[in-house]
């Protein structure tokens, strides 16, 4: 019987408290960044807009540890790792769903990356031999296909623009890449400061949205407006140093699995302010297709946790 509550509410370690706060903050912070980046790419080149924010982030937080704590300057080794991360998770994670969301309304952004679990865990199953789906895996892949289609039947008007298509397309791209960015950055380098790579991240990744902004955003007509200001400054406070520090804090203390799970919050809390804030669409139809979409992913991870309790007699 599936338990009603999942592992992540049992008695948590002592020393993983401060990384379960941290999912918390998590849960709710980046709810709230889809709307403000939203509201930041629809008056400026979305590219350019995320180049900025993660630019400035990772410099004052590398600067912040190296200047301040005293942290050792990264190795050639390090800088490499991390920038290839950065591209994966930032460049390509946040750079498209930033472009994504100047034609694609910011709920249905999070609903769709809200299959960030499953994806994470397919992309287990396909990198190990050892391991194959089980039957609540599929079912809940099935599942969550279902709310995701269920979702997508009340902007069917949408996909007539070829620019809502390709936007669509680009975020589940950036929720793969941030997927497989996430994995590697779980398999840390012994001994390195989780902070530290995470500035690394943003700064690199930040810079490597440049090319994509010279390639495709619209340099000619910058406007900075009080919208855009603020916007930047909440995604590089709150949603850059703050909560991209605690999700790498996340991934180097929880199973990946679990540190994902903040995707369950994210759509509810950004589909609610996408509705008060700019008046998107939130109706009955989309309400019960959440609903499924998070069952979906539920089951889905519920059946990756009993399958490893089950192939390595682990108590999850």
């Amino acid at each position: 019987m599936i338990p009603i509550l999942p592992s992540i509410f049992r008695p948590v370690k002592k020393e993983n408290l401060l990384a379960y706060l941290c999912l918390a903050g998590i849960s709710i912070i980046w709810g709230t960044t889809f709307l403000v980046m939203r509201i930041g790419v629809m008056q400026f080149p979305p590219f350019l807009f995320a180049a900025i924010r993660q630019i400035i982030a990772g410099s004052l937080l590398c600067s912040f540890l190296m200047l301040i704590r005293r942290e050792n300057f990264p190795s050639l080794t390090t800088i490499r790792i991390q920038a290839f991360r950065g591209f994966l998770l930032i460049t390509c994670g946040n750079g498209l769903v930033s472009w994504a969301e100047v034609v694609v309304t910011s709920g249905l952004a999070a609903i769709i990356c809200s299959t960030l679990p499953v994806m994470v865990i397919l992309i287990n199953l396909a990198i190990s031999r050892n391991e194959r789906p089980t039957p609540t895996i599929v079912l809940g892949s099935l599942i969550g296909l279902a709310g995701i289609v269920l979702i997508f039947s009340e902007f069917l008007s949408d996909f007539m623009n070829p620019h809502y298509q390709i936007g669509i397309l680009l975020i589940f791209t950036a929720t793969l890449t941030w997927g497989i960015g996430s994995i590697l950055t779980k398999r840390s380098i012994q001994n390195s400061n989780p902070f530290l790579n995470a500035g690394l991240q943003m700064l690199l990744g930040g810079i490597f949205c440049l090319p994509f902004s010279f390639a495709f955003d619209d340099l000619q007509h910058i406007v900075w407006t009080s919208e855009v200001i603020f916007a930047l400054a909440y995604l590089i406070v709150v949603g850059s140093i703050s909560a991209f520090s605690m999700y790498v804090y996340t991934l180097s203390k929880l199973p990946i699995t679990i540190a994902s799970l903040y995707s369950y919050i994210n759509p509810l809390v950004a589909v609610v302010l996408g509705w008060i804030v700019l008046d998107e669409k939130l109706n009955l139809k989309i309400g019960v297709a959440f609903v499924i979409t998070v069952a979906g992913i539920y089951l889905v991870n519920y059946g990756y946790q009993q399958q490893k309790k089950k192939q390595y007699g682990l108590k999850l």
